[in-house]
C-alpha cells in the first residue's frame, strides 16, 4: 500500500474545526523562501512549481536508474507555508485582516520522507534541472523543522475569511493557559489540503497552526 502521510498522521493533518493543542515532531521539508503577495507574485508561483517538481522527481525515482536507500512509495504531502511580515508585525495573530499582502514574508514547503537526504536532494535538483532548465533550483533547500508545541485548527472556506478562525484559535490558546510565541523559525503556519483550482471556495480546507508556550503562573493572574 502506498504510504499516505495524511492518513497515517491524523493528529497532524486532520484537526477539527474546534482548536486543539499538538506537540509537532521534527519533520523534513524542501523549502523556498520569498516575499510578496502570493496571489500576484511570480516568485511564489515559481516556488510552488519548484517544490512540486522536486517532490515528484524524488517520488518517481522508483521508475528510474537511481533509487534512494530506504525508498518507499508514498503520496506527495500537501503544500504548506510559513508566514510573517517584513515590518516585524504579527501575522494575523489577533485575527485582523492584513490588507497589504506585499509585506508577506513566506516560506513555501512540502514535507519529505526521512530517506530524503542531502545526497538525494542534490540528485533531484540535478535531474529536474535537465528537464526544466528555466527553474532556479538554487532557491530550494532541504531542512528539518521542529515546531514543537502548537495550537491548531481546521479553517474551512476562503483564505480571506481566516481572521475569524484565527480569533477562535487565539482565544482557545489563551483560555488554556498558553500564549502564541512566534520566532524566525516558529511562525504562522498553514497547510493547504484543498486545491483552489479544483475546489469550491467554501469547501477549501486549511490547517492553521500557531507556536505556543505555557504561561507561567504569574502571567495567568
Amino acid at each position: 500500500m502506498v504510504f499516505d502521510f495524511k492518513r497515517e498522521y491524523k493528529d497532524i493533518y486532520r484537526p477539527g474545526t474546534t482548536p486543539s493543542i499538538i506537540d509537532v515532531p521534527p519533520m523534513r521539508f524542501i523549502m523556498v523562501d520569498g516575499k510578496g503577495d502570493p496571489n500576484t507574485s511570480e516568485d511564489y508561483q515559481a516556488a510552488v512549481e519548484l517544490l512540486y517538481g522536486l517532490s515528484y522527481t524524488i517520488k518517481m525515482s522508483k521508475k528510474g536508474p537511481y533509487l534512494p536507500d530506504g525508498y518507499f512509495d508514498y503520496v506527495v504531502p500537501p503544500l504548506e507555508g510559513l508566514w510573517s511580515l517584513d515590518d516585524g508585525g504579527e501575522f494575523r495573530g489577533n485575527g485582523a485582516m492584513i490588507t497589504d499582502k506585499s509585506k508577506f514574508l513566506w516560506t513555501a514547503m512540502i514535507r519529505q520522507p526521512d530517506f530524503v537526504t542531502q545526497k538525494v536532494f542534490a540528485w533531484a535538483k540535478d535531474t529536474l534541472a535537465k528537464k526544466k532548465p528555466d527553474l532556479d533550483l538554487s532557491k530550494a533547500r532541504l531542512a528539518d523543522l521542529a515546531e514543537g508545541l502548537c495550537g491548531q485548527v481546521m479553517h474551512i472556506g476562503v483564505y480571506d475569511d481566516e481572521p475569524a478562525t484565527l480569533t477562535l484559535l487565539e482565544k482557545f490558546i489563551s483560555d488554556n493557559g498558553y500564549k502564541t510565541e512566534m520566532t524566525d523559525i516558529r511562525r504562522h503556519h498553514e497547510i493547504y489540503l484543498g486545491d483552489p483550482r479544483r475546489t469550491a471556495p467554501e469547501k477549501l480546507r486549511t490547517i492553521i497552526r500557531h507556536p505556543i508556550i505555557k504561561l507561567i503562573e504569574s502571567e495567568q493572574l
